[in-house]
């Protein structure tokens, strides 16, 4: 491995952890007034298409089971998804969101709206953003791959 390749590597996770950091702020901001927190708005925010079962949502969000089964609990306890019952595994139950969650979600919208407009300008407008994304995607599908290599 060259220097240069290490700086790039070092340049790039700092970027993310930044990045995170900050999606993390800004996620918190946007989820408070529809009485969520950044972590509940992202496990709720996995099952909204469709219900998944724990480690589904924990696959997906790239965070560990353990952590989205305690808020799934919470989400549960506070009527904002419920657990059904899973025809492909009768112990992994599914997460789906209630009423009230998707309420909750939908308090989200005008703050996200906002804030995704201001950040397409903020790019250079959307072309600019869906090339961000696509990199993103790509860094994300590689790491996948050397996880899965031997």
């Amino acid at each position: 491995m060259s220097r240069e390749q290490q700086d790039a590597l070092s340049r790039t996770a700092l970027g993310v952890f930044r990045l995170n950091g900050q999606f993390l702020a800004v996620s918190e901001k946007l989820a408070e007034p529809a009485g969520l927190t950044a972590a509940w708005w992202q496990v709720l925010g996995a099952v909204l298409p469709e219900p998944l079962p724990v480690a589904g949502i924990a696959r997906a969000m790239g965070i560990t089971r353990q952590s989205v089964q305690r808020i799934a609990d919470l989400l549960v306890e506070r009527g904002l998804a419920a657990y059904e019952p899973n025809p492909a595994h009768r112990r992994a139950k599914l997460l789906t969101p209630t009423t009230e969650g998707r309420a909750a979600i939908g308090r989200i919208d005008p703050g996200h709206a906002e804030l995704a407009a201001r950040l397409t300008s903020e790019l250079g407008g959307l072309e600019a953003f869906e090339e961000t994304v696509r990199v993103l995607e790509r860094l994300s599908r590689a790491l996948d791959a050397l996880e899965e290599a031997p």
